[in-house]
């Protein structure tokens, strides 16, 4: 079974593999310019889901995660629920290690609710939720946030008639 799988994966990398390095190149150079514009060295943490969004752009992009309407939707979502958790951190005066854990884990939480309901899943923008609440709430975790997702949802609908299904 594993190995029919495997012969599966061989043959259609031998059919796509121009898809495969283009793509892959592709989100390369754009997660490159991406940490040009924005300073990474004060939200490690942040760009860590925008790295997974990256994923999710350029190797499924026909996929509805991958529609910029999810991807912004989603991610301001993740920031917003990221904000209430800090606003709730904040409030509490850094709580012992149990609230703390429960304080993070409704960001994740509430963010996956608000993207069910209002239809823009984006598995990443839960990251970004957790990531914003334990960053704090700041203008340059919000500006970064933004200009990331915008930049990957306008790359995304550049390239859109060059970008297949990789997986």
């Amino acid at each position: 079974m594993i190995i029919k799988k495997l012969r599966l994966r061989l043959t259609k990398f031998r059919r796509y593999w121009q898809h495969y390095v283009f793509q892959s190149l592709a989100a390369t150079v754009a997660l490159f310019a991406l940490m040009m514009i924005i300073n990474i060295q004060e939200k490690p943490v942040i760009i860590a889901s925008i790295g997974a969004t990256t994923f999710i752009v350029f190797t499924m992009p026909g996929y509805l995660t991958a529609k910029p309407r999810n991807v912004i939707g989603g991610h301001i979502i993740g920031m917003l629920c990221g904000f209430l958790a800090s606003a709730a951190i904040m409030i509490l005066e850094n709580p012992p290690t149990i609230p703390m854990a429960m304080i993070l884990s409704l960001a994740v939480g509430l963010s996956i609710f608000a993207m069910v309901v209002l239809d823009m899943e984006h598995p990443p923008a839960s990251g970004t939720a957790l990531g914003v609440a334990l960053h704090g709430i700041s203008v340059t975790v919000t500006l970064t946030i933004l200009v990331s997702i915008l930049f990957l949802s306008l790359v995304h609908k550049l390239f859109r008639h060059r970008l297949r299904d990789l997986t």
